[in-house]
């Protein structure tokens, strides 16, 4: 476990998510991986990469679409900088 842990977030039934989060359910869908495993992915990735470049990896290594990573990576960001 990280030391910079993001939490996903907590999507009850019949609850639409807005903002990146919005993604997080077909992101678990089409990958079959919690998202949170994909946003400690990220937040490791983000000490020594930028934005970009972590959306990057995401795509190349590990097959999720552009929309996708950048939505996991942004999400770490915005919890990171609150």
């Amino acid at each position: 476990m990280t030391t910079h842990r993001v939490q996903a977030p907590v999507i009850g039934e019949g609850e639409k998510p807005t903002g990146p989060a919005s993604y997080f359910p077909a992101i678990e869908r089409t990958y079959d991986r919690p998202v949170q495993d994909w946003l400690d992915m990220a937040a490791d990735a983000l000490e020594t990469r930028t934005h970009m470049e972590v959306v990057g990896m995401l795509k190349q290594e590990h097959g999720l679409g552009h929309g996708h990573a950048n939505a996991v990576v942004a999400y770490v960001r915005a919890a990171q900088d609150s």
